[in-house]
């Protein structure tokens, strides 16, 4: 169970996160939005540990965070960071020692290094540049070689912040894959983007921040529904659901399937 108990935060006496309760534990792919500034880093970083509320908690396994070496050592085992910036991460010239690094740390045996590294490439279609050195692969490339350095760890739950950014549409369909993916071997996934779309397809909870405040939370139709709350906030409503809204097409997830049941509704109405 990763969440946070009535969770404050400042810098410098002035206040980021405001008495924040959440339970990124309830569903598999949680969303964080809102605009800048708004407090979604600082939750990132108080989620791994990197920062320390002043009041209230995060909890992770049911209890208050322990904040000593060995506390954070197993957290960060569990819940794994992947930045915007790949280049913030990586720090080898080649992939296999990069995302070998943590697991030497920790001890983890050659043979079960190998496997694992095998097993997290796989996943993020990484085999193919596997041997490039690591200042000649593209933004993209970057972005999967961070998310297999944290898989490795065999966290539970992935914290990926703008995972799609600076991804063209190919990068981004393939990043929607991998996230999916990851759910599917059971772990679970913490989104912070400005991507609406992104949020809106991916996620099954949606946390709406505002100035550090919770403004709205729930499923993605029912926040993004709400298109009062999102103004509020500096957000605008996700493609589709503008669609379902303004011209009272079928509320659907994603592109495909919005695609498929226009072109059912055109075979009716042909019949």
């Amino acid at each position: 169970m990763l969440a946070t108990d009535a969770l404050w935060f400042s810098y410098q006496d002035a206040p980021t996160l405001k008495g924040l309760t959440l339970d990124f534990s309830r569903q598999s792919v949680s969303g964080l939005i809102g605009a800048n500034g708004c407090g979604k880093s600082t939750l990132f970083m108080n989620l791994s540990g990197i920062l320390r509320p002043q009041q209230g908690a995060v909890l992770w396994q049911g209890k208050p965070l322990d904040y000593s070496k060995r506390g954070l050592l197993a957290l960060r085992q569990q819940v794994a960071t992947v930045f915007q910036d790949p280049d913030q991460q990586i720090f080898y010239t080649d992939i296999d020692s990069d995302i070998a690094f943590a697991l030497r740390n920790i001890g983890v045996p050659a043979a079960d290094i190998a496997r694992r590294i095998d097993d997290a490439l796989t996943l993020v279609d990484a085999q193919s540049f596997r041997h490039q050195p690591i200042q000649c692969l593209s933004h993209g490339q970057k972005k999967r070689v961070a998310i297999a350095g944290a898989l490795v760890l065999q966290a539970k739950y992935l914290l990926l912040d703008e995972p799609t950014a600076g991804l063209d549409p190919s990068g981004r369909a393939q990043m929607i894959d991998i996230i999916q993916r990851i759910v599917a071997q059971g772990n679970h996934v913490v989104i912070s983007s400005h991507d609406i779309d992104l949020i809106y397809e991916v996620c099954d909870a949606v946390y709406v921040l505002r100035r550090g405040e919770l403004l709205v939370e729930g499923t993605p139709g029912e926040v993004f529904a709400q298109k009062t709350h999102l103004e509020q906030a500096g957000l605008t409503q996700p493609w589709l659901v503008k669609l379902h809204t303004e011209l009272g097409m079928p509320l659907c997830k994603s592109e495909a399937e919005l695609y498929a049941r226009m072109r059912v509704k055109h075979i009716q109405e042909a019949s």
